[in-house]
């Protein structure tokens, strides 16, 4: 009996033991990314017949049946999912707030007002030199601010696509680290004691790769991931040990493009498809502005060529360009305003042509569609972010969920700690109580 007795108190503060581990290395990875929580299962010993055993009463202790990762897939699939369209939403928004920021600040729209406004006081005395001064100065500050909107929107491209370069190169050495994390869990056992820090390392690899874009993930019994990016169709991209290349190019007006070793890819989710999102939205605006620089230099110096100057001779062009970043205003004196119409003579206050350039630019009224192109932005920025904020709480939700089941609760671990500590104690005692049996009985043979 003692022998038993003392048997069954030494597994019961073996398994004792092993949950200390287990708890305290909870405990100390409570602030480790990527940690998940881990927990053991205790199952009694099952063993029948011989002496002490009564019926099919088992008195043959504990044992450390598992100790496993309190890893749900499920979860860990919704985070990837939720963060990656968190990341788009960011990173698109982002983009379009930058866009809004530089058609704003660059002072565009008053520069179009203002030069209408100043055609309209020449048309009051349209040989007034300093009034014709006054249009070529309203001109030049209109294409200088043409050309700031250009260059804020070659800024915002410009960094959009550093970004998106950047994160395609990590993206890669996430790859990368996915097929050596692969391999060694292949090499590594079921009972390999680092096999659930590469299966921790394995599942923050794929949250980070999550975040650059869309991945469909199969695993393998042993731990091993396959990993395919985008959509429309997938791209395989993780194949056990071994890693493809991620690549992205730069189209003429901007936009950019993915893909897997050659094969062209959509992202779907993550950073890169909102920085596709935006490059997207940015160069249609681009197209805009330029369309409206260059109606606005058509129609001026159109204007000018039907109409004569103030020395009579043929009105020559004011702007130059075709785009707002080549804009340019190439008169230099204000006696160039072609205000007369053809055919009038040297100093004439006609302004019959004058008119006819103001009634043109009401026409075409470059003052409006500048104001519906922010306008457009504005109302994409404010749809975008009811988007963003409704995808920050989805995914907050989901990081909750995941957490709550395999994050470190301290005051749960703290109270496991008090009670494993209690059960070790308790089979130290039990081990004294046989020590105790075994002695009275050799004092009892003597």
């Amino acid at each position: 009996m003692a022998s038993d007795l003392l048997s069954i108190a030494a597994s019961g503060a073996r398994a004792a033991r092993g949950a200390l581990d287990v708890t305290a290395q909870n405990i100390a990875n409570a602030s480790s990314d990527g940690y998940v929580r881990r927990s053991l299962r205790i199952e009694e010993v099952s063993a029948s017949g011989g002496a002490g055993r009564i019926g099919d009463i088992s008195l043959s202790g504990a044992r450390i049946a598992e100790i496993r990762r309190n890893a749900d897939s499920f979860l860990q699939g919704e985070v990837r999912r939720t963060s990656g369209d968190l990341q788009r939403a960011d990173t698109e928004l982002s983009g379009l707030r930058n866009m809004e920021s530089a058609l704003e600040q660059s002072g565009v729209f008053t520069a179009v007002v203002e030069f209408e406004a100043v055609l309209q006081q020449l048309a009051g005395d349209p040989t007034d030199p300093s009034r014709r001064a006054a249009v070529v100065a309203e001109a030049d500050t209109l294409a200088n601010k043409f050309n700031i909107t250009a260059s804020g929107f070659d800024s915002v491209g410009a960094g959009l696509r550093f970004e998106a370069e950047s994160q395609v190169s990590e993206a890669n050495i996430v790859g990368g680290e996915l097929a050596r994390v692969n391999l060694r869990l292949t090499r590594a056992g079921t009972g390999s004691s680092d096999r659930a820090a590469l299966l921790d390392q394995r599942d923050q690899l794929l949250e980070r790769l999550a975040g650059f874009t869309s991945i469909s993930t199969t695993f393998a019994s042993d731990g091993t991931v396959a990993v395919s990016l985008g959509s429309n169709p997938a791209r395989s991209f993780v194949q056990g040990g071994a890693a493809s290349t991620l690549s992205s190019a730069t189209a003429a007006d901007g936009t950019m493009s993915f893909a897997v070793n050659g094969q062209a890819v959509t992202p779907g989710s993550g950073a890169l498809a909102g920085a596709s999102l935006a490059l997207t939205e940015l160069a249609s605006v681009r197209g805009r502005l330029d369309a409206i620089a260059a109606g606005l230099a058509d129609v001026v110096n159109n204007a000018q060529a039907a109409g004569v100057a103030l020395d009579g001779t043929q009105g020559q062009p004011i702007f130059a360009g075709s785009t707002a970043g080549t804009l340019r205003v190439v008169m230099t004196d204000g006696k160039g305003l072609a205000t007369a119409p053809a055919g009038a003579v040297a100093g004439s206050r006609d302004d019959a042509n004058l008119n006819a350039l103001r009634q043109s630019l009401a026409g075409l009224d470059p003052a409006q569609q500048l104001s519906g192109v922010l306008f457009d932005v504005s109302s994409k920025v404010a749809g975008r972010n009811v988007t963003q904020s409704a995808l920050e709480t989805i995914a907050s939700s989901a990081r909750v969920s995941l957490e709550q089941q395999s994050g470190v609760d301290l005051d749960a671990e703290a109270a496991n700690l008090i009670r494993f500590q209690q059960a070790f104690q308790a089979s130290g005692r039990a081990m004294q109580a046989a020590s105790d049996i075994f002695d009275t009985l050799l004092g009892i043979g003597r």
